[in-house]
């Protein structure tokens, strides 16, 4: 007797990942990730591996990963995977500051963001 199974968060054909507390700004990262909305996991990859923006690399690991949980735990086809969603959500931000004249204090603020990543199975060339 134990507790129901919880039901899936997306459809039978899609699989995600998520990244949290990456250092960059969210207007940032979005830029990384419309680079590979709509695209083919392959060619996203080549893309963020040649780019030459910092955060890229995250961005590829949680792509990476969002593929490896397409292809063991959803038993999806690698080959027809494309980015479904790739979207962009602020979290927490470090406030830190320095001194400036007149006595004031200068804001300095250092941003968080999180990163979700959903790749969908292409079904009209299945």
């Amino acid at each position: 007797m134990g507790k129901e199974k919880n039901p899936r968060r997306v459809a039978d054909n899609e699989a995600l990942a998520k990244l949290k507390m990456l250092k960059t700004s969210p207007q940032k990262l979005n830029l990384i990730a419309q680079l590979i909305r709509g695209k083919k996991v392959g060619k996203a990859l080549a893309d963020l591996t040649f780019s030459k923006k910092r955060i890229s690399d995250d961005v590829k690991k949680c792509l990476q990963s969002a593929i490896a949980n397409a292809e063991n735990n959803h038993n999806l086809d690698v080959d027809e995977l494309i980015v479904a969603e790739a979207y962009v959500g602020k979290n927490m931000t470090l406030k830190r500051g320095r001194p400036r004249a007149r006595g004031r204090f200068g804001k300095i603020m250092k941003p968080f963001s999180e990163l979700t990543i959903k790749v969908r199975q292409n079904e009209e060339q299945a």
